[in-house]
């Protein structure tokens, strides 16, 4: 995607107001609502502001790239700003700023997008595009400038293989959009004006670009690390490694670059006490949820994938993939066979392996995997996967503490060899004698006690499954019910699933049906981003309603949680069940029942939430 795609007439403005760092944030925000691409313009401002808090955006060389990624931004975006006789930028070189690009990121921007904001920060190295961009006369002739230099990047990865005496890099940024790009950029730059070869990788929101080898990190003199955020360090062990501010990266590569070839810096060992400490200060229970998270979102494409080819399989019949049913159809075996077979029984290995990954890094993997494997085949189900998980990665982090006084020499050793063995067989011993029986024999209980509700019990459950999913939309207590129910497809138990999606789906959809039919209580401004909240809701995406909620907590709270709670009531009073965890309305007609009453469970809810909005809010004025 070219640049001017991002950055419009609209969205650039020849003369900023003001000479002070907040005037000229405060100008491109303004710049950014009117243009109609956010939802929220105070929510954006105070995402800017709190990345200027973690380093300013004032690069130095006259240039400032405020920018955030945030829910308050309905579409990726860029503004221009310009200042003739400067603003105090608290800029990186002392010097005033005078020119801005504020970025807009979406919380879901794709890698095109990310990739057209990262080659923006590229081409602001360029000091001929700078000069064009001062003397620039109207809006088409920065659009002009901006594409003579906006090439598409369509370069491999770079590789050091047959070189000597060369360096590498690392660059990240919190939001991973602009520095990241020119710290890596400007590395390069010098390197290749001193003659030096050097690799830099970029931990960006598009994801890891050029990545490093574990061949080339062991050939390397040394290593730069010009991050504000976290970077995986372990496999820098026993190198030479600068580690310094992504902004030094900008603005100092000749100092890291000589102090990388003098091998001027410690040599790294990995520490888990750093590690220890960092989640000393998260608390037990953020940790805990950090590692869970993390195993749940590595596991939901299986879950989803394989619910959904599950589904697809029972419309030729409920018992279609049965060879020795009249309805058998191979097609539907097929789908059912790589959708509950395969896909499925990955997802609690896939879940352990990442949750112990997440605590004790790579070591973790394989004793994770395998004890979420023995957890699926031995019974525990999705409760022993969470045992397993946290169970190899402690043990793991206990076989670093023990490990930790061998030989450097041995270091290699340790990854290859005693890690694996000692964590598999730890995990294995423990899964298989120790936890999978009470587990297994929980998680049936708890199975069969869902199965059989009766019908006030079933509602009663769907009512507190859709309060949980609307009171914070998207935080803690919505993963909890949303893991609740993809826990409960591994058990067979579908209804519960079916319940949350609905209730997921009410916000969004009630928002927007408020701000329809109740246009008094609306701005313009929500009112547009309301029919945005239309396709949201209909693909199960609750997290279109935070901008609203964060605006007015007390009045849409609270009714967002009344309509979802009746959604989550009805759907368990009609019986529906759903096989896979995500989709909205275009997994509808898969569900188990009447996708019509279940449409109807959804409707009922949002017109209840729209309602309860239009009598609470007050009129705008």
């Amino acid at each position: 995607m070219k640049i001017t795609k991002l950055l419009t007439k609209d969205t650039i403005r020849l003369s900023t107001n003001g000479t002070k760092k907040l005037d000229a944030i405060e100008d491109l925000v303004n710049v950014l609502d009117s243009a109609n691409i956010l939802f929220d313009r105070q929510m954006f401002k105070e995402a800017i502001l709190k990345r200027e808090e973690q380093s300013t955006t004032g690069i130095g060389e006259g240039i400032a790239i405020p920018h955030a990624k945030t829910t308050a931004v309905k579409k990726a975006a860029i503004a221009f700003g310009r200042s003739t006789d400067g603003v105090d930028y608290e800029s990186l070189d002392g010097q005033p700023a005078h020119l801005f690009f504020m970025i807009a990121a979406p919380e879901g921007a794709n890698n095109i997008h990310l990739e057209a904001l990262s080659r923006l920060s590229s081409i602001l190295m360029n000091e001929g595009a700078r000069n064009q961009l001062i003397e620039a006369k109207t809006e088409q002739d920065v659009l002009t400038i901006i594409d003579h230099y906006d090439e598409e990047d369509e370069a491999e990865d770079e590789s050091m293989e047959g070189k000597k005496n060369f360096i590498i890099a690392v660059t990240a940024c919190p939001t991973g959009i602009a520095h990241t790009y020119m710290a890596a950029d400007s590395l390069k730059a010098k390197a290749a004006e001193m003659g030096v070869d050097i690799k830099v990788e970029t931990n960006g929101s598009s994801g890891v670009k050029n990545v490093l080898t574990s061949q080339e990190i062991e050939d390397a003199v040394a290593v730069i690390v010009a991050a504000d955020t976290k970077v995986e360090m372990n496999r820098f062990n026993g190198k030479y490694v600068i580690e310094t501010a992504v902004a030094d990266g900008i603005r100092k590569p000749q100092e890291l670059i000589e102090r990388a070839l003098k091998q001027d810096a410690p040599l790294y060992r990995g520490n888990d006490t750093a590690k220890n400490k960092t989640e000393e200060k998260r608390g037990i229970g953020s940790t805990i949820y950090k590692h869970l998270m993390n195993g749940v979102s590595n596991m939901l494409p299986f879950v989803v994938g394989g619910g959904i080819l599950i589904a697809i399989s029972f419309m030729f019949g409920i018992h279609s993939a049965n060879p020795d049913d009249p309805s058998y159809n191979a097609f539907a075996a097929a789908l059912n066979t790589i959708g509950g077979g395969n896909a499925f029984g990955l997802m609690i290995p896939v879940l352990a392996g990442f949750i112990a990954m997440s605590i004790a890094d790579r070591p973790g993997f394989a004793p994770g995997m395998v004890g979420g494997l023995l957890a699926a085949t031995g019974g525990a189900g999705f409760l022993g996967g969470l045992v397993a998980g946290f169970l190899a990665g402690y043990l793991v982090v206990g076989l670093k503490k023990v490990f930790k006084g061998l030989p450097a020499s041995l270091e290699g050793i340790k990854t290859i060899l005693l890690y694996p063995l000692l964590g598999i067989s730890l995990t294995g011993l423990i899964m298989l004698y120790v936890v999978n029986n009470p587990v297994g024999a929980l998680n049936t209980a708890i199975s069969q006690w869902l199965s059989s509700l009766g019908t006030g019990n079933a509602v009663l459950l769907g009512i507190i499954l859709g309060l949980m999913m609307s009171f914070d939309m998207g935080g803690p207590i919505n993963k909890a019910a949303y893991v609740f129910g993809t826990g409960l497809l591994a058990n067979g138990v579908y209804e519960p699933m079916a319940a949350i999606m609905a209730a997921g789906m009410v916000p969004p959809l009630g928002i927007a049906l408020a701000t329809t039919l109740f246009k008094k209580k609306f701005s313009k401004q929500d009112q547009d981003a309301g029919k945005v909240n239309y396709i949201m809701g209909l693909s199960f995406i609750t997290e279109g309603a935070i901008p609203f909620a964060a605006a007015d907590p007390v009045r849409v709270i609270p009714s967002v949680m009344a309509g979802s709670a009746v959604a989550g009531g009805l759907s368990m009073l009609f019986g529906i069940s759903l096989r896979a965890p995500h989709g909205g309305i275009f997994v509808f007609p898969l569900v188990d029942g009447s996708w019509l009453l279940y449409l109807l469970a959804v409707m009922i809810g949002a017109i209840v939430s729209a309602i309860l909005l239009g009598i609470l809010k007050k009129p705008v004025k």
